[in-house]
């Protein structure tokens, strides 16, 4: 709608809900930019919403008032029986759900998630389910409070269902542990995750490898000081083999010297780009006690693998696949993306149809995700209008009749279509790493450039703790960022005590 020299303007009167109404007007703008105030007198232009809570002592008056390209302003108007102060997030829905379903009607719009914008909509399901709530009624109470889709509220059912066994096994005790190799051998053109291509980062490569296993050590003796209890170890980016076979062996090693795997339920490397994939590094991998891989094609159309900035084939992908299967990995991830720059509805469906012949123990599909810092945001207008829809559709019924089920479930700002990512696992292959990220319900120790420790208090409070971003900070700031450590033992502490 909006140029990128103009901001559509947003007027909040009598409130402060910026965060909120943004993600409902990006539903259907997402690559354009506001600007909010609190005047009414700059409620002028083309286009502009003005949202007014108006209060008396036990009731609210929500109103939006919208024009979109010199159309005649919209008015609509609800009164609440409470307050901001009584209920801010009834008033802050409710406002949302006023300015949603008049969008929706001006632009023809309906989106599957109603204004339900959360990163985590299985948790509400899973609540809903452990306070005794039947499906039927959890339908009612999402559809009635966020405008959610028949279609979405089923696939999150049936993803908490499979979810919560593995949720009740949680060991709130025990930690992850998530290693951070945030290279890759270049960037995709969608890529938002702070990664360095390998050209650039080589010369830091020694001392990277270096301060890394340094952490690994570190935290190692934490965990061991207080007789914490690994559950699952992640190796993401990044892309992890991106790095050497010797320098992932180092790193390796220092997880296996420092920390004990006897009783870790799940390690994962995430291979990812099979363009990064050899015999010896998987060799190494496996070696090392990792059980669980990703080879991530993401498309097997070349075309398409052109477009993003990627240098292999979808031959390249299938023969990383079939390689990881000789070295004797039983238990493979493989992700896609559907909504991909150029990618046709029938490339991607021959892309899923031929990954589920291969027969991974899982599937993730992932929804194009316009981020800010991803080169596609600049020219994100064209990739709002591809065939996300159809695709992500397909890929539901398509994995469910394969016996892929789905089990876990994350979205995203700026997705296309306002669609998720949902990982698809055959029974019994489902990651515990991303369901416990996803709930957070179990502490997870970050160690490497870029990552992030999660601590979660036995009271439910969450504390994260960030790594510096990039490698010349972590390796030039490494003594400053160890000092953040004293609150993961004080932690540790609590639950060994618990």
């Amino acid at each position: 709608m909006n140029t990128n020299f103009s901001k559509m303007p947003i007027i909040l009167i009598g409130n402060s809900f910026k965060y909120e109404i943004e993600a409902t007007v990006k539903l259907f703008f997402p690559t354009d930019r506001f600007s909010f105030s609190d005047n009414i007198e700059d409620a002028v232009g083309d286009s502009y919403i003005v949202a007014t809570v108006s209060e008396s002592s036990n009731s609210s008056l929500i109103s939006a008032d919208i024009r979109l390209d010199s159309s005649d302003v919209v008015h609509s108007e609800r009164t609440l029986s409470c307050t901001v102060e009584s209920d801010k997030s009834m008033v802050e829905r409710e406002l949302c759900r006023l300015i949603y379903r008049i969008l929706s009607e001006k632009t023809g719009i309906i989106q599957p998630w109603g204004i339900l914008t959360g990163i985590r909509p299985v948790k509400k399901v899973v609540d809903l389910i452990r306070q005794g709530y039947n499906e039927n009624d959890i339908y009612s109470q999402l559809s009635d409070k966020y405008e959610v889709s028949d279609k979405k509220l089923k696939l999150a059912y049936q993803t908490a269902v499979n979810q919560i066994p593995i949720l009740d096994k949680i060991d709130s005790k025990a930690v992850s542990l998530y290693v951070s190799i945030p290279f890759c051998p270049t960037r995709c053109s969608y890529c938002s995750f702070v990664s360095h291509s390998m050209d650039s980062a080589i010369k830091l490569m020694p001392d990277y490898i270096s301060a890394l296993c340094r952490e690994l050590e570190i935290i190692g003796k934490m965990v061991k000081d207080t007789d914490t209890k690994i559950d699952t170890i992640y190796f993401g980016g990044g892309t992890p083999t991106s790095i050497t076979a010797d320098d992932l062996r180092k790193v390796m090693e220092s997880v296996a010297k420092n920390f004990d795997l006897s009783a870790v339920r799940e390690y994962s490397v995430e291979a990812g780009r099979p363009d990064t994939i050899t015999e010896e590094k998987l060799r190494v991998i496996k070696e090392l006690g990792a059980d669980r891989i990703s080879v991530n094609p993401q498309t097997l159309n070349n075309d398409v693998l052109r477009v993003i900035g990627r240098k292999h084939s979808g031959e390249d992908s299938i023969k990383a696949f079939e390689l990881a299967r000789k070295i004797g990995f039983t238990n493979i991830n493989s992700d896609l993306i559907a909504g991909l720059p150029t990618e046709s509805a029938e490339s991607f469906k021959k892309t899923l149809d031929k990954m589920i012949e291969l027969s991974p123990e899982s599937i993730t599909v992932h929804t194009l995700t316009l981020k800010r810092s991803a080169d596609l945001f600049a020219v994100g207008k064209e990739n709002t209008s591809n065939p996300a829809v159809e695709m992500v559709d397909y890929s539901i019924e398509k994995l469910m009749d394969n016996g892929y089920l789905p089990y876990y479930m994350y979205r995203q700002k700026n997705t296309v279509d306002n669609l998720e990512n949902v990982g698809y696992a055959k029974k019994g292959f489902e990651s515990y790493y991303n369901i416990f990220i996803m709930d957070e319900t179990q502490t997870i120790l970050g160690a490497g450039c870029a990552a992030s420790t999660k601590l979660v208090y036995p009271n439910g409070k969450i504390s994260r703790i960030h790594n510096y971003k990039f490698p010349y900070e972590y390796i030039r700031n490494f003594d400053t960022l160890m000092d953040k450590k004293a609150e993961t033992y004080e932690l540790l502490e609590i639950l060994k005590s618990e």
